[in-house]
Order: structure tokens, then C-alpha cells, then sequence
């Protein structure tokens, strides 16, 4: 446990009608008589009196403490629930101050739940999660990871591996001994099925992450195909500049939308073509990156000069990796302009048309995203899942892969420390295997006061 008394502010900048301050550490019930006028009752708020050192009142309010280790911390904790006046709040900070606390570091009281045991890194992580939900999705996949559905499926690939390290490194130990081990078989059979469900907890935090982070959507084309104006058709806002002059768009343009409880981050980029404008051509650099990492890339075409008798044949060879890797969706734009029928008009790769004016055939492309963004985990039963946890599960991954062709080659000692390292992969997922200064890098993005 931690020694000293850290607090802050937990509620959100700015004037409201109530204001939270959260103290935190060790022994605080010898701090509520210079705190407050009255007696308190542990877990039960108080209606008291928030008093300075000569016992002016500060503020009026409820109070709640929460003795450790039954707190959110496993701490002491006290939170002092008043007016929200940033001027209030400061004064309660600054007595909280006086009677020995410290300010604390953003993400420091959900640090410290995990530091005394109360929550797995997952868990804690998934706090912060819960808060910036930006979807009514990705607040229900947070949830699912603060209760434990992520470090629970983690815990059960753990308990396999660990069985299976039993079962080989007792045959390194006891191999001259007249014992009966596993065979080699029955270890191959093992490792396939911890392969197996290690590979579907992957494409269960993929889909997590896309919860989390949103599906990445570049809007690409030639110049003058109409694609700032389907980011602004799509998200409703005029974010992005449009103009007849072809190359206006020069840098990336983005915005968000929410669509079937999925947040998507489009990216309007420059126009593809050669140039030797070195501002536009820089465009054109950028629009190709934003491409490559691009969940899905809408390549708008002219319908005007478009001619769809064949959805291949409106993607260039420099899409086509895109197409099978069914990432690329084609969107004849302008519609309004030529005598093409709003909807699906082609597949493989799938071909929408549209007018980003009046908006025929909008529906259908935002119900094809949706496609995508299910095609891609869904979100049904989701937790929430961070890059870091998809980074770990696939080096563990790799680690289990590396053990297979182990076993075959005979060599029991590298299978017995490709297990471990394995091991190590999924413990640092919640915190079983953790370096300070990745706890530091994770709780530095928190909210002060969480």
C-alpha cells in the first residue's frame, strides 16, 4: 500500500451544480473532525459542513468515506460532493492540502486500485475506457471489461499454458526417471487447442479495439470526384472545403460519425493524381498513408466519366490489394448528374452509388460501413481492447507457434522456455508482468481524479 494522501478534483473543468473532490491514503478517519462538523458514518453519505482550519465553512455538502481496504483504492478514501464552483472545489482542494494530501498525478487513485489488488490492469484501463465512450457500444464494452470478461478469457489461456508447461518441463525435470509423461502427441494436441482459443481471443480484441479506437475510413479519388463532399454528406458537418477547383484539398480532413454504435473516423484526403505542386504532391503522399492504415478505403469515382459495367473494372491496379483484402469499397459519386440509380450497383469489390448533394444513396453506403465495422469483429458480447493488448496476444501468438515447430524438432528445452515467454505475453495484458514504466505510459492518459 501506498504511504502517502494524494487528492483531486474528479469532476470535469467548468461551473456545474455539484463538484466532487477525492482524497485518498492511509488512516483518514483522523482527518473528518477538522474536515467536517459532525460525525460520519462510514458508507453513508452525510449531509455536513466542509470546514477551513479556523472552522469557517467553505462549502455545505455530502460527505462519503470508505474505509480501506473496501474502497475503490483498497485506501481510505473521502469524497467531498459540493457546489461545482471551480472556486469551492480549489478551497476544498487547498484544505485537503493543508491537512498533509498531495495533488495527485492523472490516473493516480485508479493506479493505485490496481497497485493494492483491486483491479487487473484491464480492469483499471478499462475505467479511463468508460469515460471517453464516445458510443453507447463502446460503453457497454468498457463495462464488460471492467467486470473481468477480458482478463477472465485471458486468465483461462493462461491456465491452459500453464498446464501445458507442467506437462514439459516435468519431462525435462524427470526424464531419466521411470515415470509416465506426456507424449509428444498429446503435447501437440494441447498446444493446438491453446493456438485455437488464443487465436479467437485475438479476433475478440481486434473487435474490441475497433470499439474502442473506431474504424478507420479513408475517403480517396482523383480531384474533383466529389469526396469532401461526401465527408460532409457523411458526418453532417461542413468539414472539409469544397470547391470546383480541382487539388483544393490538400491536407488530411477528419471528422467522426457514429453509425449502429460504432465510431468511424474518416479521413477526406488529396486528390490522386500526378503533380508537381510540392504542396499537392505532399497531399497525394499523405493520402496514400492514411490508405495503409485505413480500415476500409472508399474509393470515389465520377459516375459522369464512370462507366459500371464492371466493378473491377473501376479499380486500378494500385487498389487492388485493397479489393482482396476486402477493404476497398468504390462509391459512384454524382449520381444527380448522370442517370445512374442510387444503391448497390456492383460487387466484388462492392460498387454504391450516390449523390453527396442530395444525398440518394447515402443510406445504403452508412449501412455498408456498418457492414464492414461487423465483418470485423461485430459487437455483440464485446470487451473493450487496446493496441498494447493486441500487440501482447499476438507475440504470444508467436511464441505458441514457435513451441509447435519446437515440439516437432525434438527440442524439449526451447519448448519450455517458448511456453514461458508466452506466458509472460499474456501476464503483462493484466498486469501480471508489468514494467514501471509502461504502468506510467498507461496511467498518464487518465483523467485527474481517476
Amino acid at each position: 500500500m501506498v504511504n502517502d494522501t494524494i487528492v483531486a478534483i474528479a469532476t470535469p473543468p467548468g461551473r456545474g451544480g455539484v463538484g466532487i473532490v477525492r482524497i485518498s491514503g492511509d488512516r483518514l478517519a483522523g482527518w473528518l473532525p477538522a474536515l467536517v462538523d459532525r460525525a460520519v458514518r462510514p458508507r453513508q453519505a452525510t449531509h455536513c459542513r466542509f470546514l477551513a482550519d479556523d472552522r469557517a465553512i467553505i462549502d455545505e455538502g455530502l460527505l462519503l468515506f470508505f474505509p480501506g481496504p473496501g474502497s475503490f483504492t483498497g485506501e481510505d478514501v473521502i469524497e467531498l460532493q459540493g457546489h461545482g464552483s471551480p472556486v469551492v472545489l480549489d478551497l476544498l482542494v487547498r484544505r485537503a492540502l493543508e491537512l498533509g494530501a498531495r495533488v495527485a498525478r492523472p490516473g493516480e487513485f485508479s493506479e493505485r486500485a490496481f497497485l493494492n489488488g483491486k483491479l487487473d490492469l484491464v480492469q483499471a484501463e478499462a475505467v479511463a475506457d468508460l469515460v471517453a465512450a464516445d458510443s453507447e457500444t463502446a460503453a457497454r464494452a468498457a463495462q464488460a471489461s471492467l467486470q473481468g470478461e477480458f482478463s477472465r478469457r485471458v486468465r483461462e489461456v493462461v491456465e491452459g499454458l500453464v498446464a501445458v508447461r507442467v506437462l514439459v518441463e516435468a519431462g525435462l525435470d524427470f526424464s531419466e526417471e521411470d515415470i509416465e509423461l506426456a507424449s509428444p502427441e498429446q503435447l501437440a494436441m494441447r498446444l493446438e487447442d491453446l493456438e485455437g482459443r488464443l487465436t479467437g481471443l485475438m479476433g475478440a480484441a481486434r473487435q474490441g479495439s475497433v470499439i474502442r479506437e473506431g474504424l478507420r475510413v479513408a475517403i480517396v479519388g482523383k480531384p474533383n470526384a466529389g469526396k469532401s463532399s461526401l465527408l460532409n454528406a457523411l458526418s453532417g458537418v461542413d468539414s472539409a472545403i469544397v470547391s470546383a477547383l480541382p487539388g483544393t484539398t490538400r491536407d488530411v480532413v477528419r471528422d467522426t460519425v457514429t453509425l449502429g454504435g460504432v465510431a468511424f473516423q474518416l479521413f477526406d484526403t488529396a486528390g490522386l493524381r500526378d503533380t508537381d505542386d510540392p504542396v499537392e504532391r505532399e497531399g497525394v503522399r499523405r493520402a496514400h498513408s492514411e490508405m495503409d492504415r485505413a480500415d476500409l478505403v472508399l474509393l470515389v469515382v465520377d459516375s459522369q466519366v464512370a462507366e459500371v459495367r464492371d466493378a473491377q473494372a473501376l479499380v486500378p491496379e494500385e487498389f487492388a490489394a485493397y479489393a482482396r483484402a476486402g477493404r476497398l469499397t468504390v462509391v459512384c459519386n454524382k449520381i444527380d448528374l448522370s442517370l445512374l440509380t442510387a444503391g448497390i450497383v456492383g460487387s466484388d469489390p462492392p460498387v454504391v452509388a450516390v449523390s453527396a448533394v442530395t444525398g440518394a444513396g447515402l443510406e445504403v453506403l452508412r449501412n455498408r460501413l456498418v457492414e464492414a465495422a461487423q465483418v470485423r469483429g461485430g459487437t455483440e458480447g464485446a470487451f473493450m481492447a487496446r493496441r498494447r493488448h493486441l500487440a501482447a496476444l499476438d507475440k504470444a501468438l508467436g511464441h505458441l507457434q514457435q513451441a509447435r515447430r519446437n515440439l516437432a524438432t525434438l527440442l524439449p528445452e526451447l519448448l519450455a522456455e517458448e511456453l514461458r515467454q508466452a506466458q509472460h505475453a499474456l501476464g503483462s495484458i493484466t498486469g501480471e508482468f508489468t514494467s514501471e514504466d509502461l504502468l506510467g505510459e498507461i496511467f498518464s492518459g487518465f483523467c485527474i481524479g481517476k
